[in-house]
């Protein structure tokens, strides 16, 4: 249905009809003819059209625009142009008529479909509901086993970097450890040796016979009594330099001709003496051992005797082994033995370097045992069981001819006899020979302190 005013403003095909062509009836009144011109003006050029409903709108538009401005262009066109035929002009009106009822029927659909949307689709049935949701799980199934599978690959590779990284951490841990402990073992071993200077420093501070506080207090009170009952008067300080100064010299003497310092309380000259021993080697007259060590019955004595280092003044006993047992001066709570040998080097001859003949001679490995005996010609089997070990060492031909060696044995009572037990030499299997033994040690401050009971 065509809009009012493009009804009004489009002449009706009859009123475009020529004059000329009606009946005679109708010609005395003649009527103004609108020419419709149907293209497009230069200077409102007709947008394009996106969309069917703009379409029609654009074509309404335009035959409205074109029925206004008719009469005033065909007036300004007929003047200077030919008119179009009549048939031009019907069917240039009829189209856009045309056209306009196309577009209102669309808009008129339009406004229908969407005032009555169409019915919804009915619900599917069980049957496909089912497989239709089965399907959806399916695929959430497959979904989901992909997702665990790229997680397990995943943690797979998180598993092999934490394993290189553990291993790595480890690797550095035990190099660490390792270094720590090869800085502690040497730092132990650092220890060792220094615990091991200072026990020898306080072994040798223990062997310096120091003067103990009642053995000093006692001679204090003897050397006063003895000076006071000489001179009736107090003791001054010249009497004390010259009773100093005669210590010293005797102590000098003792170290001049002892040559360690420490008393000997097995020495011959000062009451020892060799009361058993193993059986001695006697050499064949006329030998050259016979007159190395001086022939005839051999004196054990010699044993307890200064050598002064001279070459064959020893005690030889036959074989690589034997024994020594020694009677003491005294009862003494012992504290160390000395072996002594010749030396290995001396000037004692411009001839003769090497004094030694025969070093092979030399006592090696040595067991000392002591006890206290209080019956006198006791025989060896009576005393065995009260024997006990004193020390054991091994005298060494690369270091100083005389050799002191601590007795080991803690809580040692007191002794009157030793016993020497030389169980191997320096290779020589014809003889032994033993040049000195000395016995170290201090007499108890009581004189009734029992004696070592083994």
């Amino acid at each position: 249905m065509a809009s009012p005013s493009l009804a009004a403003a489009a002449p009706s095909p009859l009123e475009a009809i020529p004059l000329a062509s009606r009946p005679a009836a109708a010609a005395p009144r003649k009527r103004p003819v609108l020419l419709l011109d149907t293209r497009p003006h230069p200077a409102s050029p007709t947008p394009p059209l996106h969309s069917s409903t703009a379409a029609g709108a654009g074509a309404a538009a335009a035959a409205a625009a074109s029925a206004a401005s008719g009469p005033a262009q065909a007036r300004r066109k007929k003047s200077s142009h030919t008119p179009k035929p009549r048939w031009q002009t019907v069917l240039s009106v009829a189209a856009k008529n045309a056209a306009l009822l196309a577009a209102l029927l669309y808009l008129g659909d339009l406004a229908w479909r969407w005032s009555h949307p169409p019915p919804p689709s009915p619900p599917p049935r069980d049957g496909d509901a089912l497989k239709a949701y089965a399907a959806r799980v399916a695929e959430l199934e497959a979904s989901l086993d992909r997702a665990l599978r790229m997680m397990q690959v995943q943690l797979e590779a998180i598993d092999r970097k934490i394993d290189g990284e553990v291993g790595a951490a480890r690797a550095d841990l035990a190099a660490l450890l390792e270094e720590k402990r090869l800085t502690l073992e040497e730092g132990l071993r650092r220890l060792d040796a220094r615990a091991g200077e200072l026990g020898d420093a306080l072994a040798a501070l223990e062997r310096m016979e120091f003067l103990r506080k009642e053995e000093f207090e006692k001679f204090w009170e003897e050397f006063k009594d003895s000076l006071a009952s000489g001179s009736g008067s107090k003791v001054d300080l010249d009497q004390v330099r010259a009773l100093a100064r005669e210590i010293v010299m005797k102590e000098i003497e003792k170290h001049a001709a002892d040559g360690i310092g420490r008393v000997d309380y097995a020495v011959a000259s000062g009451g020892g003496r060799v009361v058993r021993n193993s059986e001695p080697y006697v050499p064949k007259r006329g030998g050259f051992l016979a007159g190395w060590l001086g022939g005839g019955n051999p004196d054990p004595q010699k044993m307890i005797q200064p050598s002064f280092g001279e070459p064959g003044q020893c005690f030889a006993v036959q074989g690589s082994s034997g024994f020594v047992e020694i009677k003491l001066k005294a009862g003494i709570i012992p504290e160390a033995v000395t072996l002594e040998h010749v030396s290995k080097m001396t000037d004692y001859s411009s001839w003769l370097q090497d004094v030694a003949y025969d070093r092979s001679t030399a006592p090696k490995d040595c067991r000392v045992y002591g006890w206290y005996d209080e019956t006198p010609g006791e025989s060896q089997s009576g005393h065995a069981s009260k024997m006990a070990a004193l020390a054991e060492f091994t005298y060494d031909l690369d270091k100083n001819n005389v050799q002191t060696f601590d007795v080991t044995t803690p809580d040692l009572g007191m002794i009157n006899m030793i016993r020497f037990d030389f169980t191997s030499n320096h290779g020589s299997s014809l003889l032994t020979c033993i040049y000195r033994l000395r016995v170290h040690g201090h007499e108890p401050v009581s004189p009734g302190t029992s004696g070592f009971q083994a």
